[in-house]
């Protein structure tokens, strides 16, 4: 019987998104080599996508930059950023939409199943919607699992909750 358990999530704190990015639309507009440009960015909460733009291709890696930077500082994880393609904007300016990762999409959930599985610990794992459950007869393997997964994290930002 399995007693212990705890669940695979992947989750975005909104709240501390919005203050990264007012402190980043900050810093953009006092910044001296932004100065007299089109460099911005803006949150769109209710999509979970951010726009960035720029005058050319490396200041918007430095608008890029400047975000991450602030994410750090505010515990959110850069990882949860898919960058879509760079397209033209108007008055010769360039425009990235990016959009915020939620959740495990279910190609992710089933890598991570199967790495649980190679660990040839005595664990089940199951996809329940956008989260794991991982549950265990001892809490030696959930935590060895846990372990594992901070140790090869996957390509997008996770956290564990509901030990029990």
């Amino acid at each position: 019987m399995a007693d212990s358990s705890f669940d695979i999530v992947s989750e975005l704190n909104l709240q501390e998104m919005d203050n990264a990015i007012n402190q980043a639309q900050k810093e953009i507009g006092t910044r001296y080599d932004f100065k007299g440009t089109s460099a911005g960015v803006e949150f769109n909460r209710k999509e979970k996508e951010l726009t960035l733009t720029a005058d050319a291709e490396p200041q918007l890696d430095a608008v890029r930059t400047v975000i991450i930077g602030r994410m750090v500082k505010r515990g959110v994880d850069p990882k949860c950023m898919d960058a879509q393609k760079i397209e033209q904007a108007t008055h010769k300016t360039i425009r990235q939409k990016v959009k915020l990762k939620d959740g495990i999409d279910k190609d992710t959930a089933k890598i991570i199943q199967k790495q649980i599985k190679e660990l040839k610990l005595k664990v089940q794992a199951s996809i329940q919607g956008e989260a794991l459950r991982v549950s265990g007869a001892k809490k030696d393997d959930l935590q060895a699992v846990m372990a594992f997964l901070r140790a090869n994290p996957p390509g997008i930002p996770i956290q564990f909750n509901n030990y029990r």
